[in-house]
């Protein structure tokens, strides 16, 4: 096994114990428990047994093991901007409209 297999083996199970602990604290909802797991338990998996990226990749029909986990990563990165974008634009609506409903507030209050 090689420095980079056991470096990736060894923060994915690093990654799996700090989601578990925001679970524990309530941050990290079990759905994004679960999610996180299975990520990082296949993360796990393909850097112990690359040879498991070369089959995915040849069921899917793409060249080569890596070549299917760099796409897969693209997937899930671009899936966690969109949810970051979503939440965002969510707080921004929460805070304008405090802030509007505060501003009213103090408009009554000075009449």
């Amino acid at each position: 096994m090689s420095i980079i297999q056991i470096l990736i083996i060894v923060f994915a199970l690093f990654a799996v114990t700090r989601t578990v602990l925001q679970f524990k604290k309530g941050t990290v909802t079990r759905r994004w428990l679960l999610f996180w797991i299975l990520f990082w338990l296949v993360a796990g998996i393909v850097a112990a047994l690359p040879q498991t990226a070369d089959t995915l990749a040849r069921i899917v029909g793409v060249g080569r093991g890596a070549d299917v986990v760099i796409y897969f990563s693209l997937v899930v990165i671009f899936y966690l901007i969109f949810r970051l974008y979503v939440k965002i634009e969510q707080v921004e609506g929460e805070i304008t409209r405090l802030v509007r409903n505060r501003s009213l507030d103090e408009l009554d209050k000075e009449n």
